[in-house]
């Protein structure tokens, strides 16, 4: 399955939009955070700055975004992890309110009540969550509807490889399977479930292996690209349009970045990220639209200054937005 220019241009633009908001965030999530701004004898603050809370971020595993998310139409569902904010761009979640919310202002998707692992946008059928394999029953509630509707749409449940080892993922995998569900759920393996190695707690290789346990396709993506990930969510998607039920994909990926920011990571090998990055698969993709005449210095250039404007504007709005008022506390809330 080829994608057309427009498809792989696309993809090209919204891995570097990926990338620049992550590598971003990932600096002004410090500001506060540290010695000597913060209380004394504190190494680390994490409600301090102008963002307060925790932050995952998931520079490296854009192929698994955009290679998904550019066979998606405006009605299908995404249901992102604790590490969402690349899915959420991909799906087409504005950056403004995104970035406000994240900010904690009123002006975000959650009214700056949520934070970053809580980002929802019934708009554009995009939510999330900060419980480790949350996204799978939703995106099975959403295929059922879709189902019940008589509509070609699809759910997507994306997750991380520490959560097949959660009751939600085989309970999600063995009803899709049982009902047909419309629904794809995509593995990020990036090896590590926080600071656990998969090899140190889960029982098989692959997880891609465990679909043939449900009576479903498993599809291992074993190269961090995007070009491989587009191939194989578009069968799997195409299946789940014609009524055929549901696909695990499982897309072998590259963290980057720590678990959280100030992780500090002393579960990696030295080095290991470093080393990583050589493979990185924005290059990757940038040398594969120049071998194919799409792309040339001009051109590239200018779709990253597209982008860099764009990133700017968000995160301007996250910081000049206006917090929620006291009063407001209390408002849409669910109890």
């Amino acid at each position: 399955m080829n994608p057309s220019t427009e498809r792989k241009l696309w993809m090209y633009e919204k891995m570097i939009e990926i990338r620049e908001y992550e590598e971003t965030m990932a600096r002004v999530y410090m500001e506060g955070k540290l010695p000597p701004h913060i209380q004394k004898g504190l190494a680390f603050d994490i409600g301090s700055g102008p963002v307060p809370g925790e932050m995952h971020l998931a520079a490296g595993q854009e192929p698994v975004a955009v290679g998904v998310c550019a066979h998606l139409h405006d009605d299908d569902t995404v249901v992102g992890s604790h590490r969402p904010h690349h899915f959420a761009i991909a799906k087409g979640v504005p950056l403004n309110p995104m970035t406000a919310e994240m900010f904690g202002k009123d002006t975000g998707l959650g009214r700056g009540k949520g934070g970053h692992m809580h980002l929802f946008d019934p708009a554009h059928k995009f939510s999330c969550s900060g419980i480790i394999g949350a996204s799978m029953p939703p995106a099975c509630g959403a295929a059922l509807a879709a189902k019940k509707r008589g509509k070609d749409w699809v759910a997507v449940a994306f997750f991380g490889e520490g959560a097949t080892n959660q009751g939600a993922f085989h309970e999600s995998m063995n009803l899709a399977a049982l009902w047909k569900l419309p629904v794809l759920f995509v593995c990020e393996d990036n090896k590590y479930a926080i600071s656990v190695e998969k090899s140190e707690s889960t029982s098989v290789a692959w997880n891609a292996d465990r679909a043939a346990a449900y009576g479903m396709p498993g599809v291992l993506v074993d190269q961090n690209d995007a070009l491989a990930v587009y191939e194989a969510a578009g069968v799997a998607i195409a299946r789940a349009r014609r009524g055929e039920g549901p696909t695990l994909i499982e897309v072998k990926t590259d963290r980057y970045l720590g678990h959280f920011q100030g992780d500090p990571e002393t579960y990696r090998p030295k080095g290991e990220a470093a080393e990583l990055r050589k493979n990185d698969p924005i290059p990757r993709l940038a040398e594969h639209l120049r071998r194919a005449g799409l792309l040339d210095d001009a051109a590239d250039q200018a779709l990253r200054q597209r982008v860099n404007a764009r990133i700017a504007e968000a995160y301007e709005y996250g910081r000049s937005s206006p917090y929620p008022k006291p009063e407001d506390a209390l408002l849409h809330v669910f109890c």
